[in-house]
């Protein structure tokens, strides 16, 4: 069954990966709520008009997949957008429901070393490890956010 879905993710980095999802998911695309390429430009606007504008493509959503890139933390935007996508927001009567997130990492020089990393325990044990000082703090607080509630920023 298809949902209507957001996706968060660095325009300047992530774009093509943004647009290989929405071919993926064939005339389910038809669902995502987000940015294309005839989106009004935002770029010389209010910060207020921007969230006004996020804020419509979110909300009735139910899905925001994350695309999680090696210069997510320069982005204005990601932070906002998730934690909006997690809340229970009324607007003209409808309220909105807390949005499965899913994260997606992008493969940087053929690989994800730049997130994670993979350390072998004196027991022999594999352990991988994910840099947090590459994650918004609302991601690191999330990622084992098994109850259905979430942590904020």
């Amino acid at each position: 069954m298809a949902r209507k879905t957001f996706i968060s993710y660095k325009y300047s980095e992530a774009l093509v990966i943004r647009d290989r999802i929405l071919s993926a998911l064939g005339d389910d695309a038809s669902y995502y709520k987000g940015e294309t390429a005839y989106s009004p430009n935002l770029t010389d606007t209010t910060t207020q008009n921007i969230k006004n504008n996020l804020s419509k493509m979110i909300h009735d959503t139910s899905v925001t997949i994350v695309i999680v890139s090696p210069n997510l933390l320069n982005s204005k935007w990601i932070d906002w957008e998730i934690e909006y996508s997690l809340k229970e927001i009324t607007r003209q009567n409808k309220t909105s429901l807390t949005n499965g997130i899913v994260g997606v990492i992008m493969k940087y020089n053929s690989g994800y070393d730049w997130l994670v990393s993979t350390s072998t325990k004196v027991d022999g044990c594999s352990v991988r490890n994910i840099n947090s000082d590459k994650l918004y703090k609302i991601i690191n607080n999330n990622r084992y956010n098994l109850q259905g509630g979430f942590t904020p920023i």
